[in-house]
């Protein structure tokens, strides 16, 4: 028995052989062949999931659920980017007094994709391959290799004694491969939550049976803009209007009025900083900020959102309406809950124009890549889209404008890698 981990910065995955011989990706959580890259520590809190061998945890949707309602513990999200860091040998505070070193935050996450992975192989795995970026650590060899490094100690130190790497966008790029009679240029965009990144791939079925494809990859690069940036600029733009943002305060003794303060409506726009905003000094603050709003009825709106801790939904609402516009036309976001009634419209048009800055800078990291590899944008033969902001049309269709020569291919977005992966997995521990 083998596997395959598609260990991400926001979300992983892991497959295995199925009875067909094929591989098959493991449902990780109910109705979910993929999982947030998240794990909660407890404070004094029963609800420990399945795992007791350490302080209490939650893995998944559940650690970022019980974050979200405001529980006592710590969050870890994107440890991935912890591995080519001083930070992966150190210990951190996760509560109620105790401590855990972030690589063996990293192995009890690698643990429990395991563990649900054995229990629906039914027996145990000890072969493994990893995908990894094309570079952990830009411009530094030896942080890059100390990445890869820690990451295989985390694996080795749950179980996993047969151990291959294989590059993410190398993996992405397979599933295309498999169609393609000549050989080709691919320029492979993974977009998702947190950055967006491009890699300059050839493929070909002379290539397609070749274990060591590192020769293949002719460039990298991407920017820390995605899918969250999107929900952030679309929520400021469409929404929190509807909370005072961008409003102004009542004119006095006939000076011009002033614009309410902005900083709670960026906090509330961005995923980390929300709890923060719930904290009783803030609370009181803006209880104490009533004068400085010239309509009542935002500042009223506002400390609803505050109040009952609903930030994390707005920022959910945004996304949605996101998610709605993304193919065109337009949506009514309900904000009923809040206050009876109250909705806002979003078109695709209002949509673009929010994000318009972040694609740009999307679509000139492609072109870079490009450029990179030494290439002309003729010379890109495909185009491969992989993750999960890549269901934005008009994200897309941005991308392949720049490149009007070249094919275009869709992976799974939320599983291309890690289903490039079991094919490698397949590859090399198949007939082992």
């Amino acid at each position: 028995m083998f596997c395959a981990i598609d260990f991400g910065t926001s979300n992983s995955a892991i497959a295995i052989p199925a009875a067909s011989g094929a591989m098959r990706l493991v449902e990780l959580e109910p109705g979910h062949t993929t999982m947030p890259t998240a794990v909660f520590y407890f404070v004094d809190d029963p609800r420990a999931g399945p795992e007791f061998d350490g302080p209490p945890r939650a893995f998944g949707r559940a650690a970022v659920a019980a974050y979200v309602d405001g529980l006592d513990g710590r969050l870890m999200r994107s440890m991935k980017s912890i591995l080519g860091s001083n930070l992966i040998d150190q210990t951190t505070d996760v509560g109620g007094g105790r401590g855990a070193k972030y690589l063996d935050i990293v192995a009890g996450y690698l643990k429990h994709l395991k563990g649900r992975a054995e229990a629906q192989a039914g027996a145990p795995i000890r072969r493994a391959v990893l995908g990894r970026p094309v570079f952990f650590v830009d411009d530094d060899a030896a942080r890059d290799a100390q990445a890869q490094a820690a990451l295989e100690a985390a694996a080795r130190q749950v179980g996993f004694d047969d151990l291959q790497f294989q590059y993410e966008p190398i993996a992405a790029a397979f599933d295309y491969e498999r169609s393609v009679d000549r050989e080709q240029v691919v320029l492979v965009a993974d977009i998702g939550g947190g950055t967006s990144d491009f890699s300059v791939v050839r493929v070909g079925p002379q290539r397609i049976d070749l274990l060591d494809r590192k020769a293949d990859i002719l460039a990298n690069h991407g920017v820390h803009v995605a899918g969250t940036d999107f929900d952030r600029r679309i929520e400021l733009a469409a929404i929190l209007p509807q909370y005072g943002y961008g409003a102004y305060g009542p004119s006095v003794a006939g000076a011009p009025a002033r614009e309410v303060p902005s900083g709670v409506y960026f906090d509330l726009a961005t995923w980390h900083l929300i709890n923060t905003v719930y904290s009783p000094g803030r609370v009181a603050e803006l209880r104490g900020m009533r004068s400085f709003y010239g309509d009542p009825k935002h500042h009223e709106r506002l400390m609803v959102v505050v109040d009952e801790r609903l930030g994390h939904e707005l920022m959910a609402r945004a996304e949605a309406a996101k998610i709605d516009v993304a193919d065109g036309g337009a949506t009514t976001i309900d904000l009923s809950h809040t206050e009876r009634h109250l909705a806002a419209a979003l078109t695709e048009r209002q949509a673009v124009e929010a994000i318009e800055v972040d694609i740009a800078r999307i679509v000139d990291a492609a072109g870079e890549a490009v450029a990179q590899a030494g290439l002309q944008p003729a010379q890109v033969d495909a185009l491969y889209f992989t993750g999960g902001s890549t269901g934005l049309r008009l994200l897309a269709d941005r991308i392949a404008a720049a490149f009007p020569s070249a094919q275009v291919a869709r992976g799974d977005r939320f599983a291309s890698v890690a289903t490039g992966l079991g094919l490698h997995a397949q590859r090399w521990f198949g007939s082992a």
